[in-house]
C-alpha cells in the first residue's frame, strides 16, 4: 500500500499553485467508486444477459410503469437513440413487446412480456445487494447526504448520455 501525505494537504495544495494530486481529485474518486459499483453490477446482470442500460429499461417499464420511448428515455438518462437500439434488442431478447399508439400509430408503446418481468424479479436482488455493499460503508444520513451532493455535479439541462 503506498503512504500518501493527508488528503486534506492535497486539497489545499491542488487548489492553488501545487502539483495536480490523482488521489486528492474529485472526479478520482468518482470514477473509482462508480466503476466498482458498475463492475459489480454489470457482472451479476451478466449472468441473466442483461446490462446496466437493459436493466434501467425493464425497471422503467416494469416498475415505472412508462410506456412510451421518450419517457422511458428521460427515467433513464440516455438519448433517443441509445433508447431505441436497446427496446429493439429486448424486444428480439423477447424482454418486452412494442406496439403502435391506438389513437396515433405513429406512437409506439412498450409492455414488458413475462420474460421481461421475471428479469425484474431475478435481477432486483443483484441491485438491491449491490446497494447495500455501498450503503454499508456510510454512517446513517451519509447515503441521503451523498446522493444530494451528486445530485448538485449533474448538468441543469438535464443532457442525456448515449450510453450508461
Amino acid at each position: 500500500m503506498l503512504d500518501f501525505p493527508p488528503l486534506i494537504l492535497w486539497l489545499g495544495d491542488m487548489e492553488k499553485t501545487g502539483p495536480y494530486r490523482l488521489h486528492a481529485s474529485l472526479g478520482y474518486h468518482l470514477s473509482v467508486a462508480a466503476r466498482l459499483q458498475e463492475r459489480r453490477l454489470d457482472e451479476q446482470l451478466k449472468t441473466l444477459g442483461l446490462t446496466r442500460t437493459t436493466w434501467c429499461v425493464l425497471l422503467a417499464v416494469g416498475n415505472e410503469n412508462l410506456s412510451q420511448p421518450s419517457e422511458i428515455a428521460e427515467f433513464v438518462g440516455i438519448d433517443r437513440t441509445a433508447t431505441s437500439r436497446a427496446l429493439r434488442q429486448m424486444e428480439a431478447d423477447g424482454l418486452l413487446a412494442r406496439s403502435s399508439g391506438t389513437q396515433d400509430r405513429r406512437t409506439r408503446r412498450v409492455e414488458l412480456t413475462s420474460k421481461g418481468c421475471a428479469a425484474i424479479a431475478s435481477a432486483t436482488p443483484f441491485a438491491r445487494d449491490n446497494a447495500a455493499i455501498m450503503a454499508d460503508n456510510l454512517a446513517p444520513g451519509e447515503q441521503a447526504e451523498l446522493i444530494r451532493l451528486l445530485a448538485k455535479l449533474r448538468p441543469e439541462d438535464g443532457a442525456p448520455l448515449n450510453t450508461l
